[in-house]
């Protein structure tokens, strides 16, 4: 079943044209002219239950406007959502019990009492029975070891304790479904790990689905086994993270440093066939390997075989935030991706449903 399915997701804004000088802001003070822009441009995407999704793409690419329209908060242009089975503009109430938000830059908490009273009040809105409330707040508290913040004001919280106290907010009544917009923006390492641990922990152990937008590809490595990226609007690539790396990888380097500096020619003959490029920058020689060219070891036995004495070796490969950087600074996200990637879109439920298990940007910026 889809905990997510959408199919040619469209969202307009009118945005205010402002007149230049005194004449432009009497005109703009009587008639108003108007921009139209299109944040999200008829995207489609399955995300099945179960699945952590990373969703990612620059800054207006449309990825907060697309986790609005899909919690509720914004109305569709055109297009067609369901969550859960719901389409979440029209059956609001009942949606909202099925759902988990959090905003890395927005406090569903309230600022000037305690972080349990926040709790209770939510318990509330959500209608959670008290005695099942006071279970799930008790698993969650340790889970994130907040014991010491429930009578702190959330204004005297540090960002991870308040990011922390959301999660649980946006845990307390079940959801089967987690929406996450930037939430480790600002947090060190640590309070990282833990975050992603923890939904690690909630994906594998109680099945919830979760949508992660985020920054940092690292988030996106430790949690997430498919990705949707955008580009203005558009979906460019919806596939597993691991097919993302073989497509855009440079591939692998080895760099060697030798006791006495080898002759490149000599490397050259030593690694004939296996698709090796060399370099050499004073005492470091690379070797790269276009991906999937060669076994690195059999490279590496045939460099060892022949006599030379190696003082050090380091493999290094390409990250997922290199493999994205490259993508849009070449430009290649609107042009070679679309060309390379395009039947992905056409089949984007299937790489949904493929890709199985877990691993404030404004409206008006986008």
């Amino acid at each position: 079943m889809l905990a997510i399915d959408v199919h040619d997701l469209r969202k307009q804004f009118k945005v205010q044209k402002n007149r230049e000088g005194l004449t432009g802001a009497l005109k703009d003070l009587f008639k108003r002219e108007y921009n139209e822009i299109t944040a999200v441009k008829d995207i489609s995407f399955q995300i099945p239950q179960g699945e952590i999704c990373g969703y990612i793409g620059e800054n207006g690419a449309g990825k907060s406007t697309t986790i609005k329209m899909l919690t509720g908060i914004l109305v569709p242009t055109s297009g067609h959502i369901k969550v859960n089975g719901y389409v979440p503009f029209k059956e609001r109430e009942k949606f909202v019990k099925e759902i988990g938000v959090v905003f890395g830059q927005r406090s569903q908490l309230w600022w000037d009492i305690g972080v349990i009273e926040s709790f209770q009040l939510l318990r509330k809105v959500y209608r959670v029975p008290e005695a099942e409330f006071r279970k799930r707040l008790d698993e969650l508290v340790e889970r994130l070891q907040l014991g010491e913040l429930l009578n702190r004001p959330v204004r005297k919280l540090s960002l991870g304790q308040r990011m922390r106290c959301e999660l649980v907010a946006s845990l307390l009544h079940n959801p089967s479904i987690l929406f996450l917009d930037e939430p480790t923006i600002g947090l060190d390492i640590v309070v990282k790990t833990e975050i992603r641990d923890f939904l690690m922990k909630i994906n594998r152990e109680q099945g919830t689905t979760i949508l992660l937008t985020t920054h940092d590809l690292q988030d996106i490595e430790a949690l997430c086994s498919r990705v949707v990226m955008l580009d203005d609007g558009r979906i460019i690539y919806d596939g597993g993270l691991d097919e993302l790396k073989s497509r855009w990888s440079k591939g692998r380097e080895i760099h060697f440093q030798f006791a006495e500096p080898p002759q490149l020619d000599d490397l050259r003959q030593l690694t004939e066939g296996l698709g090796v490029t060399w370099t050499q920058e004073n005492e470091l020689v690379a070797a790269m390997f276009l991906p999937h060219a060669v076994n690195v070891s059999d490279a590496l036995a045939r460099v060892v075989g022949g006599g030379g004495s190696i003082r050090d070796i380091k493999i290094v490969e390409t990250n997922t935030d290199e493999i994205v950087r490259e993508i849009y600074q070449s430009g290649s996200a609107s042009s070679e991706a679309t060309r390379k990637l395009g039947h992905v879109a056409a089949n984007a439920g299937t790489a949904g449903q493929a890709a199985t298990g877990g691993k404030k940007e404004s409206a008006d910026n986008e």
